[in-house]
């Protein structure tokens, strides 16, 4: 099984408690994904905030419009430090997506470390060189978008870390 690795940094310029309040809320997910991939949560009850355990339940249409069935689970929590959502059911076959957040100068650093495998041998491959590859990419890109503008029209001057 191959498994590959992807690592984003974002800063942010906002206090520890802004930025975990926003991304420790599984709530938050669709205001931070691309419109095409028509993400949404299906888990009835959905609570505020996140915990270890948690089951979130999710369809996404990333390719073709093809709707895709998704489940993750919450494994670990640290408040104000990191959590960790794995996939259980879905597209991949293996799916380990780490978010860490640091205090530094004038705000947060995000960062985001996301290991994963795709089913299908070497046609899995291919698909991760062709498109699946660049497509988590620009959903993160898109990401650092969004949430740079939210966070600008708080009225929060975006600023370049020290």
């Amino acid at each position: 099984m191959k498994v590959y690795e992807l690592k984003t940094e974002q800063f942010l310029p906002i206090s520890m408690e802004e930025a975990w309040d926003f991304f420790s809320s599984p709530r938050n997910l669709s205001k931070i994904t691309p419109a095409y991939m028509d993400f949404r949560i299906t888990t009835e009850d959905l609570s505020e905030k996140m915990y270890p355990g948690q089951i979130i339940s999710y369809i996404v249409r990333p390719l073709l419009r093809l709707p895709m069935r998704w489940t993750t689970e919450i494994t670990h929590v640290e408040d104000k430090k990191y959590f960790v959502d794995e996939q259980r059911f879905g597209p991949y076959r293996m799916w380990h997506h780490q978010h860490w957040f640091e205090e530094v100068e004038n705000g947060v650093c995000m960062i985001d470390h996301v290991s994963y495998a795709l089913p299908l041998g070497i046609l899995g491959r291919i698909a991760n060189s062709l498109f699946v590859r660049s497509q988590l990419t620009s959903i993160f890109d898109y990401r650092k978008k969004v949430t740079d503008e939210l966070f600008a029209k708080q009225g929060i001057e975006l600023a370049v870390p020290a």
